[in-house]
């Protein structure tokens, strides 16, 4: 049996945050957000949910090991990098300009 990663029940002090002002929230761990991040942004609002499929696949060793290296998420970046590739070699209809 797995182990829940998170609590169903908040513990945040929601009535003190909200009597907090702005000027009062120590940002100092939170770095600021650049152009460069918000041109790698991913908006996903209003995109239906794509179903997913597990299956069993056969890849070079090195190769499953560098994505492994990467951290969490390895898997979906090899989706990300296959959906990238599949949407590069579909077949559009000629552009009318």
């Amino acid at each position: 049996m797995k182990k829940k990663l998170i609590s169903p029940k908040s513990q945040t002090d929601f009535a003190r945050l909200d009597k907090m002002k702005d000027e009062d929230i120590d940002l100092s761990d939170a770095p600021e957000i650049t152009p460069e991040m918000f041109a790698k942004a991913i908006v996903r609002r209003g995109l239906k949910p794509r179903t997913k499929k597990q299956v069993t696949l056969r890849m070079d060793s090195d190769v499953l090991n560098w994505f492994k290296k990467q951290g969490r998420g390895y898997q979906t970046k090899i989706n990300l990098l296959l959906r990238a590739y599949m949407e590069e070699h579909v077949k559009r209809p000629p552009s009318r300009g």
